[in-house]
């Protein structure tokens, strides 16, 4: 169960580590599925000849029951709401990052979009239409040098008063990180360590980024989205962390 300290760090700091939150048998399962999808092989370094191979969703029985954890259900009720998410039915996408000295052009900082427009833009709307979270799942140990991810802590507050004249209808995700970007640039980093089944729950606004492996182990991750049932309700009586996380944002304006 996620700590009343766990739950306020999040609002403020905007993510939350759930340590072995995934079965280590169940890790090995996924993994070994995601090699042989990558068609490269865990024994013979010289297939592995690209910085970055990205693998869509899985939705076999070892990502199912990676994504529905009960430490992961209790976590998504207390950060979301009860009721408040749709159960995930796999997992995905897969960034599959190998030692290498490539630049690989996907490390730049960014929040991730929450639905495609009707002209197939990338959008992201104050009341977060389909992202309740951002998850990331480590299916291998990241250490200091395994492309760990880079977040800036707290920056999900500089996101709000961005969206505030935008409606229901958004705005168009590139344009919105060109904005985020530079006003979080001044935010703390941290960057996502941890074991192979540790999973941190995101604010769907926190800004992050990948970086080159510069370590020897092929790093393995999943990050998906947590779908919402509907829209957050910024007006209620009873808000959850993640939407104390945008009023809190939008107060600080």
């Amino acid at each position: 169960m996620l700590t009343e300290a766990e739950i306020e760090s999040f609002v403020a700091d905007g993510f939350v580590r759930v340590p072995g939150a995934v079965p280590r048998a169940t890790v090995d399962e996924c993994r070994a599925q995601l090699w042989a999808a990558s068609g490269c092989s865990p024994d013979d370094p010289g297939t592995w000849t690209e910085p970055v191979v990205r693998i869509g969703g899985m939705a076999t029985p070892p990502f199912r029951e990676a994504a529905n954890t009960p430490a992961l259900h209790e976590a998504y009720d207390r950060l979301v709401g009860a009721g408040r998410w749709t159960a995930p039915l796999g997992l995905g996408t897969f960034p599959i990052r190998f030692p290498s000295e490539k630049d690989p052009g996907d490390d730049g900082w960014h929040l991730d979009a929450g639905w495609t427009g009707d002209s197939g833009e990338y959008r992201v709307g104050l009341r977060s239409r389909g992202r309740a979270l951002l998850m990331l799942f480590l299916f291998s140990d990241v250490g200091p040098d395994d492309a760990r991810t880079r977040i800036r802590i707290g920056s999900h507050l500089d996101v709000p008063p961005l969206l505030t004249a935008a409606g229901e209808e958004g705005r168009e995700w590139f344009s919105l990180c060109g904005e985020a970007v530079p006003a979080s640039a001044g935010r703390q980093e941290v960057e996502a360590t941890g074991a192979a089944g540790d999973v941190y729950l995101c604010h769907p606004f926190l800004i992050h980024a990948a970086q080159r492996h510069g370590g020897t182990v092929p790093r393995f991750i999943a990050q998906p989205p947590l779908e919402p049932t509907g829209l957050l309700d910024l007006d209620g009586s009873a808000p959850s962390p993640v939407e104390r996380a945008v009023l809190a944002g939008l107060r600080s304006s």
